[in-house]
């Protein structure tokens, strides 16, 4: 006899047999109990999880006669039965197993529904099913709505498919589906179990769970993994020949890194880069698995109950989960995930692997300068300047006035970043003190001790006077028009006095006068003296001419051309044209019966794709008279785009002045030293 594959011979007889799909196997025998059979079914799901397998169960159960000859519908069928030895042997006539990927055309499908009106030969109910439905045409599908929906009482249709989402609506709505579920590494590896041991095959727990994760949720692609593992290993299912077999990475290589990364040595987690790349393993597996191995050991952290017993690596998942706190695994995994995206954006995948893990290693809390020269070799690096040079930014920032506050500063350990020496103090549950500024190049070193303590023990205080840049009417930058400067204090901006001292445009203007004894806020400028700034959006230009109107009695219009043009129902170049023009004069024109307008037209362009036409149109249609246009190209002035923006610039100016009178705004100016950013009206 030949062999048969451990998929086929093992593929479940019975519902009770079946793995994973419990929720199927729970609606399916409810309705086969209760007789409430629908005449279509759908199964839809990944590969290797039952489909077929669900349809043949179900077909015995609709055909099963029992052991007697008496039997009638059940859910289990009983298996040694004609019916159920006919199905399970595949030659039962009356279960019709069709594949769509090759009968997927109308032909096919009007050849099968031709069939099903004749009676079964030698069972209670004609089974058609149709796998890879999602293959059949559309008028395939169209042809079969009719019979689908409305089937001889002896027809049942069972579909199955791996894409649901090609499946009309339409063939949607006349079956019952059930979702099946990818099986659990658990479910698999408690079936593999089951039939190794029927097949006296010697194996190991941790190879069967790595075939498991192998198999992406198929049972039978867990199986014929087995199949191939047992003639790999001659007999014997071991981890070794399973993890050479899937060519899996040994997680030795994975622990060996953690373990440099927990001792900060960069030189450790290179040497097992590079033992890896000498070995020709692959480094987007070994980021996979290094993923996968930082979620167990999260697990370990927060939930230990749920770490598999049966893990291989188990102990070292629970020695590295007290070696790293919980945040440092939760930026570790960010960082392997992320470096397996940007793996195909590096250089080569040597050089992507080893940047994220000197990724991992640079983001360690801890970890600096210091750190990194201890696993140096023993040459010394070139000599560097002893003192930075003093740049142009960093002489501005020496100029800025220290930060005096009445608690200490966190020291921050030698070779620690300034922002990992605030994330330790906020853990540690104190303060960080702000980066002091850089010093200049000539100032000794050995007088910022007595500097420091005199600080921390004296009051704190606060400048009593800060010079304010006076506003001007308006300011000129290569020609443009700018507002003036705001009337308020601008020397501390948003984001504190170091970001200001970093973009200041002059160490002069950075002059700060301290006065001993108690603190004095400093105090805002009153807001009655300033004046309202000019916003740069409105035209300085002085109009030459005043605004005429010229009304027409015969229109009973009083000639306001701006407010006209501002609601005319025109779009596009038209309304361009309407709003950017003036009117010069509007008279009866030539005809008695015409009304014609003089426009000053800004520029040419506004003439052109018939806005000229349309706005003639548009008149008329308002006036409901004959109108004609005439323009000519000139300096406007009283348009109504010049009202807009002039009405927007006094509505603005009415909002600054209110902001600015404003008590509860002074208070916060005048206590806290706040700004006023930017107004807008409502």
């Amino acid at each position: 006899m030949s062999y048969q594959v451990l998929a086929r011979k093992y593929r479940p007889k019975s519902f009770d047999t079946l793995v994973g799909q419990e929720h199927v196997v729970r609606a399916l025998t409810h309705a086969l109990e209760n007789k409430r059979l629908h005449h279509a079914y759908l199964f839809t799901g990944t590969r290797g999880v039952g489909k077929t397998t669900l349809s043949r169960i179900l077909a015995k159960s609709f055909n099963c006669i029992g052991p007697d000859g008496n039997g009638d519908i059940t859910a289990t069928p009983c298996g040694v039965c004609e019916a159920c030895v006919a199905i399970d042997a595949g030659r039962f006539v009356d279960y019709i197993e069709m594949d769509a990927a090759s009968n997927r055309g109308v032909d096919e499908m009007a050849q099968l529904l031709e069939q099903a009106v004749y009676a079964p030969s030698n069972a209670r109910f004609k089974v058609y099913m149709i796998d890879e439905v999602h293959m059949l045409t559309n008028h395939a599908f169209n042809s079969m709505l009719k019979t689908l929906e409305e089937p001889p009482e002896h027809v049942k249709f069972i579909l199955a498919t791996t894409d649901p989402q090609k499946i009309p609506v339409t063939v949607l709505s006349r079956c019952l589906q059930f979702n099946l579920k990818q099986m659990p590494p658990g479910h698999i590896v408690a079936h593999l179990d089951d039939i190794l041991g029927q097949e006296q095959i010697e194996f190991e727990t941790p190879a069967l769970r790595l075939l498991a994760q192998g198999a992406h949720g198929s049972m039978r692609d867990a199986l014929s993994l087995t199949d191939q593992a047992i003639a790999y290993a001659a007999g014997k299912v071991t981890l070794e020949a399973v993890q050479g077999m899937l060519g899996a990475l040994d997680q030795s290589f994975l622990i060996r890194l953690l373990d440099a990364l927990a001792q900060k040595d960069g030189a450790g987690l290179l040497a097992v880069a590079d033992e890896m790349a000498t070995r020709s393993l692959s480094y987007n597996a070994a980021l996979q698995d290094l993923g996968s191995l930082l979620h167990r050991i999260a697990l370990a952290q927060t939930v230990p109950a749920a770490l598999p017993d049966d893990l291989p690596e188990r102990d070292d998942v629970l020695r590295l989960a007290a070696l790293f706190d919980a945040e440092e695994i939760q930026l570790f995994y960010q960082i392997a995930v992320h470096g397996r995206n940007e793996l195909g954006l590096a250089p080569d995948e040597y050089a992507g692997f080893s940047m994220t893990l000197l990724r991992m290693l640079a983001f360690r809390p801890g970890y600096g300068p210091a750190e990194a020269q201890a696993g140096a070799p023993a040459a010394a690096p070139a000599a560097r300047p002893s003192a930075p040079v003093a740049t142009a930014p960093a002489a501005r920032l020496s100029a800025a006035p220290q930060a005096v506050t009445n608690s200490a500063p966190v020291a921050r350990p030698a070779g620690m970043s300034p922002a990992m020496a605030a994330l330790q103090a906020a853990r540690s549950g104190g303060k960080a003190a702000r980066p002091a500024a850089v010093a200049p190049a000539s100032a000794p070193t050995s007088a910022s001790a007595p500097a420091a303590n005199a600080r921390a023990t004296a009051p704190a205080q606060l400048p009593t006077a800060v010079p304010v840049r006076a506003p001007a009417s308006v300011e000129k930058s290569d020609g443009i028009d700018m507002p003036p400067a705001p009337p308020w204090d601008d020397e501390v901006p948003f984001g504190g006095s170091d970001a200001n001292d970093a973009f200041s445009s002059s160490p002069a203007q950075k002059k700060t006068e301290v006065q001993s004894g108690p603190a004095v806020r400093p105090q805002a400028p009153a807001p009655a003296q300033s004046p309202a700034p000019t916003p740069a959006s409105v035209p300085q230009a002085v109009s030459s001419r005043p605004f005429e109107l010229h009304p027409v009695p015969s229109l009973n219009w009083d000639g306001n051309w701006p407010l006209l043009a501002a609601s005319l129902p025109v779009r596009g170049v038209a309304q361009q044209l309407a709003q950017q023009s003036e009117l010069l004069k509007c008279a009866p024109g030539a005809d008695s019966s015409q009304i014609q307008f003089d426009l000053l037209v800004a520029v040419d362009t506004l003439l052109a794709a018939g806005s000229v036409e349309k706005l003639t149109a548009a008149l008329c249609e308002h006036f409901g008279q004959t109108v004609r246009v005439h323009t000519r190209v000139g300096a406007v002035e009283h348009t109504a785009n010049a009202a807009a923006i002039a009405d927007r610039a006094e509505r603005q100016s009415e909002a600054e002045q209110s902001m600015r009178e404003d008590p509860f705004v002074q208070k916060l100016m005048r206590d806290f030293g706040a700004e006023i950013v930017s107004v807008k009206p409502i």
